[in-house]
């Protein structure tokens, strides 16, 4: 072995955090290999490499019986002795067995084991690089596409974006900007895997995070999400200080903040609404943009039914039920939607009590109406 290559094994110690030791161990066990496949040789070798000469050896293995069955593995007692008085049954002879020849062989041994390594060492420390930012947003560029997924470039790795986590309104070419969430990150025999979305909540969570302060900083909270990629969104928001308005903050100065983050998602509706601990009260806010007359609550199945203006029912239920649906993904509460006639008529709207706070909500919610009532 040179000392080139001894000098090339501190470098990548230094650069690429690979221990030396650990290089010195796998050139090693690859000359092992080496020597029994072009010498044609069985017999167990041991290869000692001088750090400080450069000098590699190859010393043969054997084990001291009293019958010799396989001459390449065993010798006997009397000829151990031989060799040195003080061999006893069941100890190691060994006997360097260099090939003059193998220095060609071991350089190029070495260096292929120094690459691979080297290869497996950077791969390693993309993975660990990569893992730690799941579930954050990165930017990337489209490479390249096939049938099934779309494969973006994020700099040091190529990300996949499969077709079920890809925008439905949005087509994609090689080249183009786009920002990611990065949903996994997988350990593969070819390296890290990454897999990208368009399409997840979390998507949406950290574009808010990233373009409002005070959910990055903790006073206005994110409580929950419901999306449909690339057609609406709903995101109750929460402020731990009561003189923080968590709507108003969320959508910015005439609507500056939404609309960076509507852009970004090609055009998606997102309707900000406050989070409230009071299921009637967030059940009202959530099916804004439409007014709610009363919310009755069920908790032993978590259901409601919810009375509205007969003008605003279908604003309530929204094109093929899109905006209930949303309501009760965001709030995690059954809903059941009534004309204010139909609930008259089934005897359940006015209540007993026609002071609730359903009424209240269901006024409020009204100054939620970010985007058009357009159903």
């Amino acid at each position: 072995m040179s000392s080139e290559l001894l000098d090339a094994l501190e470098v990548l110690e230094k650069q690429k955090g690979i221990s030396r030791d650990v290089l010195i161990e796998a050139i090693e066990a690859a000359l092992v290999t080496a020597y029994k496949r072009n010498f044609n040789q069985a017999q167990n070798v041991r290869i000692d490499l001088n750090l400080d000469t450069g000098t590699m050896l190859v010393y043969s293995r054997k084990d001291v019986v009293e019958e010799v069955e396989d001459e390449r593995l065993q010798i006997s007692l009397e000829d151990a002795h031989a060799l040195n008085p003080v061999y006893e049954l069941g100890d190691i002879v060994e006997e360097e067995v260099t090939p003059r020849n193998f220095g060609r062989i071991a350089a190029q041994t070495a260096k292929q084991v120094v690459t691979q390594r080297v290869r497996e060492a950077e791969r390693g420390m993309i993975f660990e690089e990569y893992v730690d930012r799941a579930d954050d947003i990165v930017n990337g560029i489209v490479e390249r596409m096939d049938a099934r997924n779309l494969y973006v470039g994020l700099g040091k790795v190529e990300a996949v974006l499969p077709q079920t986590e890809q925008m439905p309104n949005e087509s994609y070419q090689p080249h183009d900007r786009i920002k990611v969430y990065i949903t996994k990150v997988e350990r593969t025999t070819r390296g890290p895997q990454v897999f990208v979305s368009r399409t997840h909540p979390g998507l949406l969570r950290r574009l808010f995070e990233n373009e409002v302060p005070e959910i990055y900083d903790g006073i206005v909270e994110i409580k929950s999400i419901a999306r449909e990629a690339g057609d609406r969104s709903k995101i109750s928001v929460y402020a731990h200080d009561d003189e923080v308005d968590p709507v108003g903050s969320c959508v910015g100065s005439r609507g500056g903040r939404v609309q960076t983050i509507v852009n970004e998602l090609g055009g998606e509706k997102i309707d900000i609404v406050e989070w409230s601990e009071d299921p009637v009260v967030f059940v009202a806010n959530a099916l804004s943009p439409s007014k709610v007359l009363d919310v009755q609550v069920r908790d032993d199945d978590k259901s409601t039914t919810v009375v509205v203006p007969d003008y605003q029912l279908s604003l309530a239920i929204g094109k093929r039920g899109q905006n209930a649906r949303l309501a009760a993904k965001l709030t995690g509460w059954k809903i059941d939607i009534k004309s204010e006639t139909d609930a008259r008529e089934l005897g359940i709207y006015p209540p007993a009590n026609d002071t609730s706070a359903a009424s209240e909500a269901g006024e409020e919610s009204d100054d939620f109406d970010f985007y058009d009532e357009e159903e």
